[in-house]
């Protein structure tokens, strides 16, 4: 029985596979394309499946006992602790329900914690790459939380949450590394969309002039190659951030149009290839974290495509 793409993606699992990493209520209900999708069970042979379990299981053991992952490097930042979150999400599981419910608890606890008065999330003492990376996927970790159980301490403090990037988006519509109406870069931006479009999915209030103002940065940030610079200053498009950038225009509403089109031609031009070994690119796992939202969106023939490809490359990858 074939399943639809939504489904599909929600059920697999993110801890062995890139593509199960996405957060299945951020991604917008889409009609299928014209061309006809894999099934699942096509998708997701048994292979597939047992890494993806391996993986789940791998990252419970690696969970510390205030709800955080990691011992060394980004231990305690909490982009990671949600992103680990949101796989046993993605995996079935939900706070305080499913194999992996307790985990899930945790996790929410944890990020709950970190939740300042007055709504940034971050870890004090942890290593960050960019205060404003973690806030991003902490807020969307709270949005898939609260959407599963509606409590009111994850609610209110999602709300605020929200409001923190609201309130420091720049004028050119963009969000930078610290939460400072300053600056902005692709790759930051991109988590505060995302961030966004999981809240309002959740029933938490965005402004439309904030998303329309976010749509305008990035399609400002648009080489005419198809791919995305780093910042607005100009620079070469790369697979990583142009990928983000789709995932952006999507989470945001934008479905069709030049920019997607142009943005899929480019993403298609560093498709992986069946068979092969993984490319020892540069933010490897970022940029495929992205690619496969950007193709399961796209649908038809691009997922059927892409999917294969770098589910082989990422078994072939898993220790």
């Amino acid at each position: 029985m074939t399943i639809g793409r939504r489904r599909f993606l929600a059920g697999m699992g993110a801890a062995g596979l890139v593509a199960a990493a996405a957060p299945s209520r951020l991604l917008a209900q889409l009609p299928d394309g014209e061309n006809p999708e894999l099934s699942a069970a096509e998708m997701v042979t048994p292979a597939t499946q047992a890494a993806i379990n391996r993986g789940l299981a791998y990252l419970a053991r690696r969970q510390r006992d205030d709800g955080a992952f990691g011992n060394s490097g980004y231990s305690r930042n909490v982009a990671v602790c949600s992103i680990a979150g949101m796989s046993f999400m993605a995996g079935g599981s939900m706070p305080g329900r499913g194999p992996y419910g307790a985990v899930v608890d945790r996790v929410v606890d944890y990020i709950l914690a970190n939740t300042q008065e007055r709504g940034f999330i971050m870890a004090e003492g942890a290593t960050s790459h960019g205060p404003m990376y973690g806030h991003g996927f902490a807020t969307l970790f709270l949005a898939e939380a609260f959407g599963m159980t509606w409590r009111m301490d994850v609610g209110e403090k999602l709300a605020l949450a929200v409001k923190q990037i609201i309130n420091t988006q720049n004028k050119d519509g963009g969000w930078r590394y610290l939460p400072e109406r300053k600056d902005a870069d692709i790759s930051v931006t991109v988590c505060q969309v995302m961030a966004l479009r999981a809240a309002r999915n959740a029933g938490i209030f965005v402004p439309p002039e904030t998303i329309d103002a976010a749509v305008e940065y990035v399609k400002r940030s648009q080489n005419p190659d198809g791919g995305f610079m780093y910042e607005l200053v100009g620079g070469p498009s790369l697979f990583p951030r142009s990928a983000a950038g789709v995932v952006a225009l999507y989470s945001a509403g934008i479905y069709e149009g030049s920019e997607i089109e142009k943005g899929l031609d480019y993403l298609m031009q560093h498709r992986p290839k069946v068979g092969s070994r993984a490319d020892a690119d540069t933010h490897y796992f970022y940029g495929h974290y992205y690619a496969v939202q950007a193709m399961w969106h796209a649908g038809g023939q691009n997922w059927n495509d892409w999917y294969p490809a770098i589910r082989d490359q990422l078994l072939a990858r898993q220790r």
